[in-house]
């Protein structure tokens, strides 16, 4: 999971690089923000030792990441990235990963605490 939202990071930079420059204090800063954020969540919960903390970061990742997923609409509908760039089809795989991560840390908190 981290290893995907690294790669997402990567990209991010690169392809913001060619945004106008007047986004840079704009769309660009806050999309670099956001993506910098889902990794950096990832790995701090996975070192986290309560379920609560992990899912708590996990859930920080997810939300930065929805955030990042508009972005890409924005920058689609203003025409600084394509429709079928490779960060849309990578951001809604990295989605499905971090869903699933969540749900399965969900229900193991559940069944710890069910008697």
């Amino acid at each position: 999971m981290w290893q995907e939202a690294h790669k997402l990071v990567l990209m991010v930079y690169r392809v913001t690089k060619k945004f106008p420059s007047d986004e840079r204090f704009g769309l660009i800063s806050q999309m670099r923000r956001a993506v910098v954020s889902i990794p950096a969540n990832i790995a701090e919960g996975f070192k986290r030792r309560g379920i609560q903390d992990k899912l708590r970061f996990y859930n920080v990742s997810e939300g930065s990441l929805e955030e990042l997923k508009y972005y890409f609409i924005l920058s689609k509908d203003l025409e600084y990235i394509s429709s079928n760039d490779h960060l849309v089809q990578l951001g809604g795989s990295l989605s499905v990963v971090t869903s699933s991560a969540l749900l399965s840390l969900w229900s193991e908190k559940v069944h710890f605490f069910t008697p």
